[in-house]
């Protein structure tokens, strides 16, 4: 049974959402600040969460502080972004702070269900463990481990990064559409939005390249995607 953590301040909304996932079969633990949430993840019995389900706009620290805190205790921990704000900004910031998802509300209950069951698939190991692994300039990505590393150093990427470039890196030199890449990278055959694709490809640049203006391994193909192969 999938354990999530619900940080949402305000209590009618936690009640309500936290009732319909626990309906849904979800564990539930619940915060009403990103302070508490932060003091539940650091105590004994914190590392059984398995995503976070997170609003942006909190009393205290706000969600985009308590992302990039979670984001610096692990890579690893999808996080799910739930707000009223929907404005570029916000989403493109949510993104760029670490969150694998952005749902603006109001969101069904089936949605957000169907969001949360995604990111716990993309946090999963990959099916994609058994291909070739891929060693191209320093970059080496390592499919049965799913470790990445350039010129020696480990490179830690979180559920939906490391994905996406599994997934670019399995066929060097092809070109995904931002649609291909929100299917089979985010799940997404509905309710698809671009800005995600390109927040983490964004992310994941600033990480593997060395120059991220001026990217050698993930290429943008102006008016089609992306591809990835070093230039």
């Amino acid at each position: 049974m999938p354990h999530v953590l619900l940080i949402e301040d305000d209590a009618s909304v936690r009640d309500g959402m936290e009732l319909v996932l626990r309906r849904h079969g979800y564990d539930i633990d619940t915060a009403a600040t990103g302070e508490d949430a932060l003091a539940l993840l650091d105590r004994p019995g914190g590392g059984k969460v398995e995503l976070v389900v997170l609003d942006l706009m909190l009393p205290g620290l706000d969600g985009f502080e308590v992302c990039r805190r979670i984001r610096a205790r692990t890579t690893t921990l999808p996080i799910i972004m739930l707000t009223a704000r929907g404005d570029d900004h916000d989403i493109v910031t949510g993104l760029e702070v670490g969150a694998d998802d952005y749902v603006v509300k109001p969101v069904t209950a089936t949605v957000l269900e169907a969001r949360i069951r995604a990111a716990l698939r993309r946090a999963e190991p990959s099916g994609q463990a058994q291909r070739t692994d891929v060693d191209c300039a320093g970059l080496v990505i390592d499919r049965a481990g799913l470790t990445v590393t350039k010129n020696g150093t480990p490179i830690p990427l979180p559920p939906t990064e490391l994905r996406l470039l599994l997934e670019l890196s399995a066929s060097s030199g092809r070109v995904f559409s931002r649609e291909q890449l929100l299917e089979s990278v985010w799940d997404h055959t509905f309710l698809g939005d671009s800005r995600l694709v390109d927040a983490a490809v964004g992310r994941l640049r600033a990480k593997i390249e060395d120059i991220p203006a001026k990217p050698r391994f993930i290429q943008t193909v102006r008016g089609f995607g992306y591809r990835f192969g070093p230039l």
